[in-house]
């Protein structure tokens, strides 16, 4: 699944053979360019990508492309460390497992009493 907004040059899609390209969870135009790959700017890059992945109606139709039994994050950044697709697949383990956990349970330490 390639997740960028642009189609990477010189590759045709014929040649990539992809089963999915979700432009629309990778982060908006305005975004792409502040962040413009540049490593110092990552840190407040992951927040921002992060609130518009928050707020992105496409993501729950990707979720239903993440049930498949293999998936693979395709991107064309330079950085296998400093580019979007690592904020993207970060977000989806997160959200993925704060939805798994039993709902109405308190977490153990805030259920404790103090004892005296």
């Amino acid at each position: 699944m390639l997740v960028d907004r642009l189609w990477p040059r010189g590759l045709t899609k014929e040649k990539a053979a992809l089963d999915l390209w979700a432009k629309e969870v990778a982060p908006s135009p305005g975004l792409r360019r502040e962040f413009n790959h540049k490593p110092e700017k990552f840190a407040e890059f992951k927040k921002l990508y992060r609130f518009e992945l928050s707020k992105n109606p496409a993501l729950a139709a990707f979720r239903q492309e993440l049930k498949r039994p293999k998936v693979t994050l395709l991107f064309a950044a330079h950085d296998p460390r400093v580019n979007h697709a690592v904020v993207l697949a970060d977000y989806l383990t997160r959200s993925a497992k704060r939805k798994r956990k039993p709902a109405g349970k308190k977490p153990q330490a805030a259920a404790r009493r103090r004892s005296r």
